[in-house]
């Protein structure tokens, strides 16, 4: 007798019904259950086939199962996977190394979430208000923005705007101020002695991917270097080929102070984060103050080197940019036929769907049926975002689906 049933012995229908009794209902999944994954194709328990235009939130930047990545991963599952930060491991000084040289930064901070990225530089932030700024002691503020998306822990919801991630689950870190997205001014007036850092998304993700006025991330850079505060720009959606650069302040060709990684930093496979930054900034943490058992884990240091061997080539940028004009043309010829609005950059959109046609949730739904999948944020809004791996004839499909669906 198993305890565990051979997955194929149950159907999607019949799983669904064992999570809902089983899992914390923390998440609101469409009901598709993926048994099997290559490249931009992913398939159910009973062998129908999805296109993936979602790619785990970003996670997925090169496909499912890249065989790149798998051949890292394979080899390293051979050799050693984990000696926790007490000693030291063959494979995490060539990924540090090559994060430093792929981001223009110095120094790289392992960890395993994109929310432990935040939170360690959340600290390494208020630590250097301390100890080179000169902010009093438990004085330091953060700025951030109105609509940003940087995590669910405690600390992160404090400063969240969207009532779904705060509601009950106060009382709240304070040292945060929240100011207007792609304000320049609001930012200004906000900034003063006690300010560690402005922590923004170069694009804002789960708002709907909202995207900031020419001109906006050279006068955040500008504005903390005047306050001498760091800049933090938060990459884990945006970064690593998924705009068309490799990262998205690339497009204003600016540098931040701190920039956090995570999701396609882990090629799908294990989960990676970073924060990179400069050297003086990353010199104020020691020995003990803190730490993670998983990060910086030989596995996750080989996936993450063979990640940043790939954007190495330039290729994954080139094709994000190339085939995001197909999504945009595509999008924008479907703007007042279902679509009221939309953004995108690279192969990234967020796509604003007329509230007459469907919610977001029903309009993910009818794609779902037809062999797409996307999922929706804040009401009527759905997001875009395939593998960098994808075909201009699969894009043109999906988007093909999409004018079907708002069709009905």
């Amino acid at each position: 007798m198993t305890l565990t049933p051979e997955r194929t012995q149950r159907s999607s229908a019949e799983l669904i019904c064992a999570e809902a009794s089983t899992l914390a209902h923390n998440y609101h999944p469409l009901p598709v259950v993926v048994a099997r994954a290559e490249g931009v194709w992913v398939e159910d328990v009973e062998g129908r086939r999805y296109l993936d235009m979602l790619a785990g939130y970003s996670a997925l930047n090169f496909g499912h199962r890249h065989p790149d990545l798998i051949a890292a991963a394979h080899r390293q599952l051979d050799e050693v996977t984990l000696t926790s930060r007490a000693f030291h491991n063959d494979r995490l000084a060539g990924f540090a190394e090559g994060l430093a040289a792929l981001t223009g930064l110095d120094m790289t901070l392992p960890m395993n979430t994109g929310a432990e990225a935040v939170e360690s530089a959340v600290k390494v932030a208020r630590k250097w208000a301390y100890e080179v700024k000169g902010v009093a002691p438990d004085r330091a503020t953060i700025v951030v923005a109105d609509g940003n998306f940087h995590g669910r822990t405690t600390t992160i919801v404090s400063f969240s705007t969207d009532e779904t991630a705060r509601g009950g689950f106060g009382p709240f870190t304070p040292g945060f101020r929240i100011v207007p997205y792609n304000d320049l001014a609001a930012l200004e007036a906000a900034i003063d002695e006690t300010t560690a850092a402005v922590l923004i998304e170069p694009i804002q993700g789960e708002a709907g991917v909202v995207i900031p006025d020419d001109g906006y991330l050279t006068g955040v850079r500008a504005l903390t270097q005047r306050a001498n505060c760091l800049f933090i720009a938060d990459e884990i959606q945006s970064g690593l080929g998924r705009t068309g650069t490799t990262l998205a302040v690339d497009h204003e060709s600016v540098r931040p102070d701190m920039l956090l990684l995570g999701k396609a930093l882990g090629g799908g496979i294990v989960p990676v984060s970073a924060v990179v930054a400069r050297r003086d900034v990353m010199s104020v943490l020691r020995p003990g103050e803190h730490g993670s058992t998983f990060g910086g884990n030989p596995l996750s240091a080989a996936v993450g080197s063979a990640v940043v061997d790939l954007l190495a080539t330039g290729e994954y940028q080139r094709r994000a940019a190339e085939l995001g004009t197909v999504l945009r043309d595509g999008l924008a010829a479907l703007t007042g036929r279902g679509v009221v609005g939309f953004r995108a950059r690279g192969l990234w959109a967020g796509v604003d769907v007329d509230p007459a046609v469907g919610t977001g949730r029903e309009i993910s739904e009818r794609l779902l049926a037809e062999g797409v999948l996307v999922k929706d944020t804040h009401g009527s809004t759905i997001r875009i975002a395939p593998p960098l791996t994808i075909t201009r004839e699969e894009l043109e499909g999906a988007l093909a689906s999409l004018e079907k669906v708002l069709g009905r």
